[in-house]
């Protein structure tokens, strides 16, 4: 059984990173468009003030807001953060993702 979504220690220690580069936000939301070439994308950007539109999800005090328009998107899903010689990444452990595209930045959803 899956909560709605985790953040691991690696994501949570990113993501205050990435809050505190602007001195007005209280976080980072995370959310779902229409684009890729696999139909959907993980979108994130800083959040200046909470909105009730949000479900908010913390750790080790790190705050992510995700739309509750999202959540079907992204039920389940483990936000992990990969870091190596060539690049820096979050990555979107998602169990509703069927398939993804070659460069990763896009899924498609499960049917049914």
């Amino acid at each position: 059984m899956f909560g709605l979504l985790t953040i691991t220690d690696l994501a949570a220690e990113e993501l205050k990173k990435r809050t505190a580069m602007n001195s007005d936000a209280v976080g980072v939301r995370l959310s779902v468009t229409n684009t890729g070439c696999s139909g959907h994308s993980y979108k994130m950007e800083h959040v200046l003030e909470e909105d009730s539109a949000d479900d908010k999800f913390e750790h080790e005090g790190a705050v992510l807001y995700v739309p509750k328009a999202h959540t079907m998107f992204l039920l389940g899903t483990e936000v992990d953060y990969k870091e190596d010689d060539l690049a820096s990444t979050f990555v979107f452990n998602n169990p509703n993702a069927d398939s993804t595209c070659g460069c990763g930045e896009s899924f498609s959803v499960k049917e049914g």
